[in-house]
Protein backbone atom coordinates (compact mmCIF):
# COMPACT_ATOMS: atom_id res chain seq x y z
CA UNK A 1 0.00 0.00 0.00
CA UNK A 2 1.00 3.54 -0.45
CA UNK A 3 2.02 5.83 2.41
CA UNK A 4 -0.81 8.23 0.92
CA UNK A 5 -4.28 9.15 2.71
CA UNK A 6 -7.17 11.55 2.17
CA UNK A 7 -7.65 13.60 5.04
CA UNK A 8 -11.33 15.39 5.94
CA UNK A 9 -10.32 18.74 7.33
CA UNK A 10 -12.56 20.66 8.48
CA UNK A 11 -10.55 23.58 10.17
CA UNK A 12 -11.22 22.41 13.53
CA UNK A 13 -9.15 21.32 16.45
CA UNK A 14 -9.34 17.69 16.05
CA UNK A 15 -9.00 17.29 12.35
CA UNK A 16 -5.93 19.11 12.77
CA UNK A 17 -4.64 17.22 15.11
CA UNK A 18 -5.25 14.20 13.56
CA UNK A 19 -3.55 15.39 10.35
CA UNK A 20 -0.54 16.65 12.81
CA UNK A 21 -0.11 12.97 13.68
CA UNK A 22 -0.36 11.47 10.77
CA UNK A 23 2.60 14.08 9.11
CA UNK A 24 4.55 13.36 11.93
CA UNK A 25 4.69 9.52 10.70
CA UNK A 26 5.44 10.53 7.12
CA UNK A 27 2.04 9.95 5.33
CA UNK A 28 1.96 12.11 2.08
CA UNK A 29 -1.74 13.60 2.95
CA UNK A 30 -4.01 14.96 0.16
CA UNK A 31 -6.72 17.48 2.74
CA UNK A 32 -10.35 17.18 1.72
CA UNK A 33 -12.63 19.77 2.90
CA UNK A 34 -16.45 20.08 2.39
CA UNK A 35 -18.57 23.15 2.29
CA UNK A 36 -22.22 23.11 3.35
CA UNK A 37 -25.19 25.52 3.79
CA UNK A 38 -24.99 25.06 7.14
CA UNK A 39 -21.09 25.51 8.71
CA UNK A 40 -21.51 26.90 11.83
CA UNK A 41 -17.70 28.51 11.65
CA UNK A 42 -17.82 32.15 11.16
CA UNK A 43 -15.36 34.47 9.62
CA UNK A 44 -14.60 35.08 5.42
CA UNK A 45 -14.89 32.26 3.89
CA UNK A 46 -16.36 30.06 6.47
CA UNK A 47 -14.92 26.05 7.31
CA UNK A 48 -13.17 26.44 3.31
CA UNK A 49 -11.21 29.21 4.13
CA UNK A 50 -10.11 27.84 7.78
CA UNK A 51 -9.24 24.19 6.25
CA UNK A 52 -7.38 26.18 3.87
CA UNK A 53 -5.36 28.16 6.38
CA UNK A 54 -4.69 24.44 8.64
CA UNK A 55 -3.59 23.23 4.83
CA UNK A 56 -1.07 25.79 4.43
CA UNK A 57 0.49 26.22 8.10
CA UNK A 58 0.81 22.18 7.38
CA UNK A 59 1.97 22.09 4.40
CA UNK A 60 -1.10 19.95 2.81
CA UNK A 61 -2.40 20.67 -0.36
CA UNK A 62 -6.16 21.02 -0.05
CA UNK A 63 -9.41 20.52 -2.49
CA UNK A 64 -12.25 22.04 -1.60
CA UNK A 65 -16.26 20.02 -2.17
CA UNK A 66 -19.40 22.41 -1.59
CA UNK A 67 -22.13 20.32 -1.23
CA UNK A 68 -25.52 22.18 -2.34
CA UNK A 69 -28.58 20.20 -3.50
CA UNK A 70 -27.42 16.73 -2.83
CA UNK A 71 -26.92 17.62 0.91
CA UNK A 72 -30.25 19.31 0.91
CA UNK A 73 -31.49 15.76 -0.41
CA UNK A 74 -30.66 14.06 3.06
CA UNK A 75 -31.98 17.00 5.21
CA UNK A 76 -34.97 16.87 3.54
CA UNK A 77 -35.15 12.89 3.78
CA UNK A 78 -32.15 11.20 6.11
CA UNK A 79 -32.14 7.39 5.37
CA UNK A 80 -31.62 7.33 9.52
CA UNK A 81 -32.63 10.13 10.22
CA UNK A 82 -32.52 12.69 12.58
CA UNK A 83 -30.56 13.53 15.36
CA UNK A 84 -31.89 16.16 18.37
CA UNK A 85 -32.90 18.73 16.01
CA UNK A 86 -32.69 18.66 12.21
CA UNK A 87 -29.15 17.37 11.82
CA UNK A 88 -28.73 14.08 9.86
CA UNK A 89 -25.34 12.94 10.64
CA UNK A 90 -25.19 9.39 10.42
CA UNK A 91 -26.50 10.12 6.30
CA UNK A 92 -23.90 13.65 6.29
CA UNK A 93 -20.90 11.40 7.63
CA UNK A 94 -21.95 8.99 4.51
CA UNK A 95 -22.49 11.18 1.89
CA UNK A 96 -19.39 13.11 3.05
CA UNK A 97 -16.98 10.10 3.21
CA UNK A 98 -18.50 8.17 0.26
CA UNK A 99 -16.55 11.37 -1.41
CA UNK A 100 -13.80 11.08 0.02
CA UNK A 101 -13.41 7.77 -1.17
CA UNK A 102 -13.50 8.86 -4.37
CA UNK A 103 -11.07 11.01 -4.10
CA UNK A 104 -8.69 8.10 -2.72
CA UNK A 105 -9.55 5.94 -5.50
CA UNK A 106 -8.47 8.79 -8.39
CA UNK A 107 -5.25 9.95 -6.02
CA UNK A 108 -4.34 6.38 -5.32
CA UNK A 109 -4.27 6.99 -1.92
CA UNK A 110 -4.24 4.08 0.63
CA UNK A 111 -7.01 5.27 3.14
CA UNK A 112 -9.29 7.83 4.39
CA UNK A 113 -8.68 9.24 8.16
CA UNK A 114 -10.83 12.01 9.73
CA UNK A 115 -10.30 13.90 13.25
CA UNK A 116 -13.51 12.28 14.74
CA UNK A 117 -13.28 11.33 18.25
CA UNK A 118 -15.60 8.23 20.02
CA UNK A 119 -18.19 8.96 21.73
CA UNK A 120 -17.75 13.13 20.89
CA UNK A 121 -21.12 13.55 18.90
CA UNK A 122 -23.97 11.64 19.82
CA UNK A 123 -25.52 10.33 17.24
CA UNK A 124 -22.51 9.89 14.87
CA UNK A 125 -19.26 8.78 16.82
CA UNK A 126 -21.19 5.72 18.50
CA UNK A 127 -19.45 2.30 18.00
CA UNK A 128 -22.11 1.23 16.04
CA UNK A 129 -22.90 4.17 13.66
CA UNK A 130 -18.97 4.72 13.04
CA UNK A 131 -19.28 0.94 11.89
CA UNK A 132 -22.20 1.80 9.70
CA UNK A 133 -21.02 4.88 8.48
CA UNK A 134 -17.36 2.90 7.38
CA UNK A 135 -19.71 0.05 5.72
CA UNK A 136 -22.11 2.17 4.18
CA UNK A 137 -19.15 4.61 2.15
CA UNK A 138 -17.34 1.59 1.11
CA UNK A 139 -14.07 2.41 3.38
CA UNK A 140 -14.28 -0.53 5.70
CA UNK A 141 -10.96 -1.11 6.93
CA UNK A 142 -9.41 1.92 5.36
CA UNK A 143 -11.22 4.74 7.55
CA UNK A 144 -8.96 5.34 9.92
CA UNK A 145 -9.71 7.89 13.29
CA UNK A 146 -5.96 8.56 14.84
CA UNK A 147 -7.27 10.42 17.99
CA UNK A 148 -9.68 7.04 19.03
CA UNK A 149 -7.45 4.24 16.68
CA UNK A 150 -6.33 2.55 19.99
CA UNK A 151 -10.22 1.77 21.22
CA UNK A 152 -11.14 1.04 18.06
CA UNK A 153 -10.63 -2.43 15.67
CA UNK A 154 -6.92 -1.88 13.76
CA UNK A 155 -7.59 -1.06 10.17
CA UNK A 156 -5.88 -2.49 7.03
CA UNK A 157 -3.53 0.00 7.11
CA UNK A 158 -2.30 -0.63 10.91
CA UNK A 159 -2.25 -4.15 10.14
CA UNK A 160 0.33 -3.65 7.17
CA UNK A 161 2.04 -0.69 8.96
CA UNK A 162 1.81 1.63 6.74
CA UNK A 163 0.64 3.64 9.69
CA UNK A 164 2.00 2.79 13.58
CA UNK A 165 -0.86 2.03 15.85
CA UNK A 166 1.51 2.67 18.68
CA UNK A 167 1.93 6.20 18.00
CA UNK A 168 -1.93 6.87 17.85
CA UNK A 169 -4.73 8.16 20.43
CA UNK A 170 -7.10 6.99 22.39
CA UNK A 171 -9.00 9.53 23.01
CA UNK A 172 -13.18 9.19 24.17
CA UNK A 173 -15.91 11.39 25.34
CA UNK A 174 -16.73 14.83 24.64
CA UNK A 175 -14.00 16.57 26.67
CA UNK A 176 -11.87 18.68 25.06
CA UNK A 177 -9.00 18.55 27.64
CA UNK A 178 -7.02 15.89 25.66
CA UNK A 179 -7.01 17.47 22.52
CA UNK A 180 -5.93 20.86 23.87
CA UNK A 181 -3.09 19.25 25.87
CA UNK A 182 -2.33 17.53 22.86
CA UNK A 183 -2.05 20.88 20.75
CA UNK A 184 -0.17 22.65 23.20
CA UNK A 185 2.65 19.51 22.67
CA UNK A 186 2.38 20.16 18.76
CA UNK A 187 2.23 24.26 19.00
CA UNK A 188 -1.00 24.68 18.05
CA UNK A 189 -2.14 28.00 19.49
CA UNK A 190 -5.00 28.97 16.88
CA UNK A 191 -7.63 26.62 16.09
CA UNK A 192 -10.73 28.25 14.61
CA UNK A 193 -14.19 26.66 15.39
CA UNK A 194 -12.40 24.15 18.31
CA UNK A 195 -16.00 22.24 18.65
CA UNK A 196 -16.61 22.23 14.73
CA UNK A 197 -20.44 21.29 14.15
CA UNK A 198 -23.36 22.52 12.12
CA UNK A 199 -25.94 24.82 12.38
CA UNK A 200 -28.95 22.35 11.91
CA UNK A 201 -28.19 21.18 15.72
CA UNK A 202 -28.50 24.29 16.63
CA UNK A 203 -32.95 24.48 18.20
CA UNK A 204 -33.80 28.01 17.14
CA UNK A 205 -32.38 27.60 13.58
CA UNK A 206 -33.55 24.12 12.81
CA UNK A 207 -37.08 25.27 13.86
CA UNK A 208 -36.39 27.77 10.86
CA UNK A 209 -35.41 25.03 8.48
CA UNK A 210 -38.05 22.18 9.57
CA UNK A 211 -40.23 25.21 8.44
CA UNK A 212 -38.87 24.98 4.86
CA UNK A 213 -38.83 21.45 4.98
CA UNK A 214 -42.64 21.31 6.22
CA UNK A 215 -43.74 23.89 3.38
CA UNK A 216 -41.62 22.14 0.50
CA UNK A 217 -39.11 25.15 0.34
CA UNK A 218 -35.91 23.50 1.11
CA UNK A 219 -33.82 25.06 -1.68
CA UNK A 220 -29.92 26.63 -1.84
CA UNK A 221 -32.03 30.14 -2.42
CA UNK A 222 -34.02 29.81 0.91
CA UNK A 223 -31.59 28.34 2.74
CA UNK A 224 -28.85 31.56 2.26
CA UNK A 225 -31.95 34.07 4.02
CA UNK A 226 -32.16 31.86 7.17
CA UNK A 227 -28.94 33.35 8.53
CA UNK A 228 -30.53 37.08 7.48
CA UNK A 229 -33.36 38.50 9.70
CA UNK A 230 -36.39 37.57 11.77
CA UNK A 231 -38.68 34.82 9.82
CA UNK A 232 -42.50 34.41 10.20
CA UNK A 233 -44.88 32.38 8.61
CA UNK A 234 -48.09 34.04 7.23
CA UNK A 235 -51.88 32.16 7.72
CA UNK A 236 -51.55 31.38 3.90
CA UNK A 237 -48.49 29.76 4.16
CA UNK A 238 -46.56 32.34 2.55
CA UNK A 239 -42.82 33.44 4.16
CA UNK A 240 -42.10 37.12 5.37
CA UNK A 241 -38.46 37.77 6.36
CA UNK A 242 -37.70 41.39 8.21
CA UNK A 243 -34.26 42.95 8.33
CA UNK A 244 -32.52 43.52 11.98
CA UNK A 245 -30.22 46.73 11.18
CA UNK A 246 -29.16 48.12 8.16
CA UNK A 247 -26.86 45.30 6.70
CA UNK A 248 -29.63 42.84 6.93
CA UNK A 249 -32.01 45.51 4.78
CA UNK A 250 -29.84 45.95 2.27
CA UNK A 251 -29.25 41.94 1.93
CA UNK A 252 -32.80 41.22 1.94
CA UNK A 253 -33.15 43.91 -1.07
CA UNK A 254 -30.59 41.84 -2.84
CA UNK A 255 -31.69 38.57 -2.45
CA UNK A 256 -35.55 39.63 -3.75
CA UNK A 257 -36.81 37.63 -6.54
CA UNK A 258 -39.09 38.91 -9.07
CA UNK A 259 -42.16 37.76 -8.00
CA UNK A 260 -41.12 38.96 -4.50
CA UNK A 261 -42.41 42.40 -2.64
CA UNK A 262 -40.24 44.12 -0.67
CA UNK A 263 -41.85 46.32 1.96
CA UNK A 264 -40.41 48.82 3.93
CA UNK A 265 -41.07 51.74 6.35
CA UNK A 266 -38.90 54.64 4.92
CA UNK A 267 -38.29 57.42 5.93
CA UNK A 268 -39.23 56.38 9.24
CA UNK A 269 -36.46 53.94 10.28
CA UNK A 270 -37.41 50.93 10.18
CA UNK A 271 -36.25 47.54 8.71
CA UNK A 272 -36.65 46.07 5.12
CA UNK A 273 -39.38 43.19 5.06
CA UNK A 274 -38.85 40.21 1.71
CA UNK A 275 -42.87 38.62 1.50
CA UNK A 276 -42.05 35.54 -1.03
CA UNK A 277 -43.65 34.61 -4.08
CA UNK A 278 -46.42 37.39 -4.30
CA UNK A 279 -48.34 40.04 -2.12
CA UNK A 280 -51.52 37.80 -2.63
CA UNK A 281 -53.59 38.11 0.85
CA UNK A 282 -50.60 38.62 2.43
CA UNK A 283 -49.84 42.70 2.27
CA UNK A 284 -51.66 44.04 5.12
CA UNK A 285 -50.34 41.32 7.00
CA UNK A 286 -46.72 41.81 6.37
CA UNK A 287 -47.17 45.24 6.81
CA UNK A 288 -48.18 45.33 10.35
CA UNK A 289 -45.58 43.20 10.79
CA UNK A 290 -43.03 45.64 9.50
CA UNK A 291 -44.52 48.04 11.53
CA UNK A 292 -44.03 46.72 14.74
CA UNK A 293 -40.28 46.93 14.14
CA UNK A 294 -39.90 50.02 13.35
CA UNK A 295 -39.73 53.43 15.40
CA UNK A 296 -43.27 54.20 15.12
CA UNK A 297 -43.97 50.45 16.46
CA UNK A 298 -46.45 52.60 18.92
CA UNK A 299 -48.15 54.77 16.83
CA UNK A 300 -52.21 54.16 15.80
CA UNK A 301 -50.95 54.39 12.32
CA UNK A 302 -47.71 53.25 10.33
CA UNK A 303 -47.25 54.11 6.59
CA UNK A 304 -45.57 51.08 5.12
CA UNK A 305 -44.35 51.42 1.07
CA UNK A 306 -44.04 48.16 -1.10
CA UNK A 307 -43.35 47.03 -4.69
CA UNK A 308 -43.33 44.27 -6.68
CA UNK A 309 -40.69 44.21 -9.50
CA UNK A 310 -42.68 41.18 -11.64
CA UNK A 311 -45.12 43.65 -12.60
CA UNK A 312 -44.02 47.09 -11.06
CA UNK A 313 -46.80 47.36 -8.72
CA UNK A 314 -46.21 49.65 -5.70
CA UNK A 315 -48.10 51.45 -3.21
CA UNK A 316 -48.47 52.33 0.45
CA UNK A 317 -50.67 50.55 3.33
CA UNK A 318 -51.35 52.67 6.33
CA UNK A 319 -51.68 50.01 9.35
CA UNK A 320 -51.71 49.55 12.70
CA UNK A 321 -48.54 47.86 13.83
CA UNK A 322 -48.95 44.47 15.87
CA UNK A 323 -48.01 44.05 19.13
CA UNK A 324 -45.49 41.43 20.46
CA UNK A 325 -47.91 38.85 21.76
CA UNK A 326 -49.30 39.09 18.40
CA UNK A 327 -45.97 39.00 16.39
CA UNK A 328 -45.19 35.36 18.46
CA UNK A 329 -48.00 33.92 16.73
CA UNK A 330 -46.48 34.02 13.43
CA UNK A 331 -42.94 34.27 13.85
CA UNK A 332 -40.69 31.24 13.33
CA UNK A 333 -37.26 32.07 14.18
Amino acid sequence: MKRKAIALLSGGLDSTLAASLLKQQGIDIVALSFVTPFCQCSGKGGCGSQAGEVAEKLGLELRVEPLGDEYLDIVRNPVRGYGKNMNPCIDCRILMFSKAREVMEKEGASFVFTGEVLGERPMSQRRESMRIIEKESGLEGRLLRPLSARLLRPTLVEEDGIVDRTKLLSVSGRSRKPQMRLAEEFGISDYPCPAGGCLLTDPAYARKVKDLVTHGELTMKNVTLLRTGRHYRLLNAKKLVVGRNEGENGRLESLADEDDVVLSTFPIPGPVALLRSGANGSLELSARICAAHSDAKCEPEVPVSWRRAADGSEGVLKVSPFVHDELRRYRIG
